[in-house]
């Protein structure tokens, strides 16, 4: 399938003035033009296909003080102003007027930045938010020397577009084209791009097309925006396939070319794209993915496009040659789940078929557990296996903290609660040795003990009552205590989730990153360890005087893990003349046996050795 298949287009506003809507529901559509007692209502003039825009001699004047920064909104049949869908400032928020920005007026320093592969990198997911206490992208910004020294390629930002009230996850958003501005808007996401190029880190955004936030969606009086009587379970799905749905995909299609070439991010992070109610032919993921190679094309800068998907499904990450979508990754949270077992011993919910033996072996091996087999959660088969012609491992992004596998838990408690150092380093080195492309969470390299907690600050009584109501409703299924489930609304739910930086510095959080830092290097020295194919990974596992152990060879590294509770030697290939190169242990070590040679480890550890 060719690029031809797809009209990617440039972006259809641009062919619009200034001040210019889709808006076909209503009959009459007025702009207003400044703020206060002196606003200026202007009748605007329809055009084809559901489009307002300013007459002909007022379109130089509307631009030049919407370039300025002047607020406006748009009349509905004489209902309003709403801000308008496409605002890329929301000053005093999303119910009000929206505000001009001129994206052009950034002076970028970033001229030489080509971008990354995601291949061989590791990637570092962060809410603006609690990533620090100032909560704002330039106080973000200032970690970015920290986050480089550790050895991240991509940073991976939580949704930053507008939603209602102070604190929020971002997966609320309804103005998906303004930076919220409680963390800086647009300009302070300017410069946040810039600085992490600069320290050569890349820049993944996380974006929502399945839904609009429930706070402030005024999408809908303008134009069909979404499917009513349709349910994602976050909301109205937002409609892909119905009438007038070639309008809404231009909707979407030219926010993620904002997001890539006006903002200069690296790769977008597409939310629950299981979510998506398409049925057309083209699908909206391979449009998204053809957005992204013509901007590459334009820019000379890589871009990736990584689908967060339960559906196990390798199409999202096979190429549209072989009838995939092409993406460049998607999240696998298989081997987050099996990690999470051997580690914790957690097998309620969706954990429950993870428990079964063989389960860390077959993600390690091929990265679906669920690969056509029966999910008992799900009460069905699920997934479809992966061909390892056709898709790397590097495509697979894995974790063993994020924020829905933290956050999603019923007192959003990270694994450092349950788990010792020894066992956090374990976990540590099940992921970054992995074949896969690794993904850190922020606050997880030191061990972070700050949980990460559901919040929001939504104004209104009813909703916030509706909210809490339903967490309490989605942690039945699996088995937790509502009692341990704190209060979205309350402002200490927030606080508790913001991270302590106090923490990296103490003994153990200060070991933990040593130990991330050395690993994420290894990646780097052992390039087989994620380059080659999927099916290069021999796994073998076994079991003596209780201590099960689990070790993976690839082109050039064997990772051998211990489980504990005691000590356990770990055959290695036969002519083994490698060395270890990163351990969680001083006392792991190769030993010389009666059946040759064998990794020694001393309990719950792990160690890396090049081959």
């Amino acid at each position: 399938m060719g690029d031809e298949a797809a009209p990617v287009g440039r972006r259809q506003a641009e062919s619009k003035p200034l001040g210019a809507v889709w808006a076909p529901i209503p009959s009459r559509v007025d702009l207003v033009l400044g703020a206060g007692p002196g606003a200026e209502h202007l009748r605007l003039e329809e055009a084809d296909g559901g489009w307002w825009s300013p007459p002909s001699s007022e379109a130089g004047r509307v631009a030049a003080a919407l370039a300025d920064g002047a607020r406006y909104g748009f009349v509905l049949d004489a209902e309003g102003p709403f801000p308008d869908p496409r605002s890329r400032r929301q000053p005093e928020g999303v119910h009000a007027l929206s505000a001009g920005f001129d994206a052009g007026r950034h002076a970028w320093a970033d001229e030489g930045w080509t971008g990354r592969d995601l291949a061989g990198a590791v990637v570092y997911e962060l809410h603006v938010g609690t990533f620090t206490q100032a909560g704002t992208l330039d106080a973000a910004a200032e970690r970015l020397a920290y986050l480089a020294d550790l050895g991240v390629g991509f940073v991976e930002l939580m949704p930053v577009n507008a939603f209602n009230g102070p604190r929020n996850w971002g997966y609320d958003g309804v103005l998906w084209y303004a930076v919220h501005e409680g963390y800086g808007g647009p300009a302070a996401y300017e410069r946040f791009v810039d600085a992490a190029h600069a320290a050569g880190i890349a820049v993944i955004q996380d974006v929502v097309y399945n839904h609009f936030g429930p706070s402030g969606n005024y999408q809908p009086k303008f134009g069909p925006y979404l499917l009513a009587g349709t349910s994602t379970g976050w909301g109205d799905a937002v409609n892909l396939d119905g009438a007038d749905s070639d309008e809404v995909r231009s909707f979407i299609l030219d926010n993620a070319r904002m997001w890539l070439d006006d903002y200069r991010v690296d790769g977008l992070r597409l939310d629950a794209v299981h979510a998506f109610l398409d049925r057309r032919a083209l699908t909206l993921l391979e449009e998204l993915q053809l957005v992204a190679e013509d901007v590459e094309r334009t820019t000379g800068r890589n871009k990736v496009l990584i689908a967060e998907s339960d559906l196990n499904d390798p199409r999202i990450v096979s190429a549209r040659a072989v009838g995939g979508y092409g993406l460049a990754g998607q999240w696998t949270d298989d081997v987050h789940h099996a990690v999470h077992v051997a580690l914790t011993g957690e097998t309620g919910g969706y954990y429950a078929d993870f428990g079964a033996r063989g389960a860390l072996a077959k993600v390690i091996r091929g990265g679906y557990f669920h690969d056509g087999t029966l999910s008992s959660f799900r009460g069905r088969c699920h997934g479809r296996p992966l061909d390892p012609a056709r898709v790397r491992p590097s495509q697979l992004v894995v974790s063993c903290q994020n924020h829905d596998q933290v956050g999603n838990r019923a007192a959003g408690d990270r694994p450092s609660a349950v788990l010792d150092w020894d066992g956090l380093a374990v976990a540590a080195v099940l992921i970054l040795a992995s074949p896969f492309t690794p993904m850190l969470f922020m606050g997880e390299e030191y061990g972070a003990t700050t949980p990460w907690q559901f919040f929001t600050s939504h104004p209104e009584p009813e909703l916030a009552a509706a909210t809490a109501e339903g967490r309490l409703a989605e942690f039945e299924e699996m088995g937790w205590d509502p009692s341990d489930v704190p209060d979205p609304q309350d402002p200490a739910t927030f606080e508790r989730s913001v991270l302590d930086w106090t923490q990296s510095g103490t003994c153990d959080g200060g070991r933990l990153l040593a130990l991330y830092r050395r690993l994420i290097e290894v990646r780097a020295e052992l390039p087989g360890l994620w380059s080659g194919r999927l099916d290069q990974t021999d796994v073998i596992e076994g079991e003596a005087a209780g201590a099960r152990w689990i070790s993976w060879r690839r082109p050039g590294a064997i990772v051998c893990v211990g489980f504990g509770p005691g000590p356990v030697d770990v055959p290695l290939p036969p002519g083994f003349a490698g060395r270890a190169v990163a351990a969680t242990d001083p006392a792991c070590a190769v030993v010389t046996g009666a059946s040759g040679e064998a990794v020694r480890l001393p309990g719950l550890a792990a160690v890396v050795l090049s081959a």
